[in-house]
């Protein structure tokens, strides 16, 4: 049986759209994971794969003396990555980039492995643009990133097919909500946004009136001490991701690029507020795009307190279902499903 190696890590967003395509090929190959300590480590090992840690230096954005000391801990991370592959001896390396992914693919190239890597933003990261010499295709989920590589490739988002199957009365009921009211599904991310849930919490008493409320609100961030009275949903992490978005109406989260492609593949009205203090600006970009597409609501952090309206306007817009009704956001996963065996067989893609 042939090996693929996964790697990519430092967000969930790196690491969820290759566990669902290593969920496709489970009983095609044999899999495994190169990422770090961080949560890559945690969701990998829960889904059962083999695991490989090799801690990775992250660059700071802003002014740190940690970014001096990237040459010694990059230089040692790259060769423990080599002595996995070595070991493992993979017959393709699939990244889905962060900083995590950098010296599997690295070690990829220096042995003659073949590496597929697949960028989500609009704007490639710092690592896409490192590794894409070293890489058979870029594949991406927006045509105009595609076009930056000359072995570029637009695909699309992988998504979970689990997301894509679940019946609204079902999630309904499992959740406790009458239907009598839409509901508003809002999340900010596996760790919580307090910026998001601030807010969020400020508009409960307006927004509980309309709504039915659905708040994942991440590890970090307890539900207010004062409630509003009317169906309202606390949690603070939901498995069933599936069941979630059935049951939404109208969806508030972040715009990391693979949520996003849920909420359109999915067609849901939303409204997306970019993370944007302490980031490259991938999610603002990601944002104005499908804004300027008609296909979401963009709410900034500073227009936060403006939340409520933005919210009721969203889910009354018919414009936005309209263009949602038009879209064609499918799930990439079986075109990469594809080049992934191709070029694990040794075949061509084209």
């Amino acid at each position: 049986m042939k090996k693929i190696l996964f790697t990519g890590g430092g967000s969930a967003g790196h690491v969820v759209p290759n566990l669902a395509l290593m969920r496709e090929l489970r009983y095609l190959y044999a899999l495994s994971y190169l990422g770090t300590g961080g949560i890559e480590k945690r969701l990998v090992t829960e889904a059962g794969y083999p695991f490989s840690q090799v801690e990775t230096p992250k660059l700071r954005r802003s002014f740190c003396l940690e970014n001096f000391a990237i040459p010694f801990a990059l230089r040692r991370a790259k060769k423990e990555a080599l002595a996995v592959l070595r070991t493992i001896g993979p017959d393709l390396v699939f990244s889905k980039g962060g900083y995590a992914s950098y010296p599997a693919v690295w070690a990829a190239h220096r042995l003659g492995i073949p590496v597929l890597t697949h960028e989500s933003d609009l704007s490639p990261g710092l690592c896409t643009r490192l590794i894409a010499k070293k890489c058979a295709y870029v594949l991406t989920s927006f045509p105009e990133t595609a076009r930056k590589f000359p072995n570029g490739k637009y695909v699309g988002s992988p998504i979970r097919k689990e997301l894509l199957c679940c019946e609204r009365e079902r999630a309904l009921h499992k959740f406790g909500f009458s239907g009598k009211k839409p509901v508003l599904l809002a999340f900010g991310g596996g760790s919580g946004s307090a910026a998001l849930n601030s807010a969020l919490d400020a508009a409960l008493p307006r927004l509980s009136e309309k709504f039915a409320i659905f708040h994942i609100r991440g590890k970090n961030s307890p539900p207010p001490e004062k409630i509003p009275t009317g169906e309202i949903l606390f949690r603070t992490f939901e498995a069933d991701m599936g069941g979630a978005y059935a049951a939404a109406d109208v969806v508030l989260s972040r715009a990391g690029s693979n949520t996003v492609f849920e909420i359109l593949a999915l067609k849901k009205k939303a409204v997306l507020v970019p993370l944007e203090r302490g980031s490259r600006g991938d999610q603002l970009e990601n944002a104005r795009y499908f804004e300027e597409k008609g296909l979401a609501f963009v709410v900034r952090e500073h227009a936060l307190p403006d939340l409520a309206e933005a919210v009721e306007a969203a889910y009354e817009s018919e414009t936005l279902q309209a263009a949602l009704s038009a879209s064609d956001y499918l799930s990439a996963t079986e075109e990469i499903v594809r080049l992934i065996r191709e070029l694990a067989e040794g075949g061509a893609s084209e």
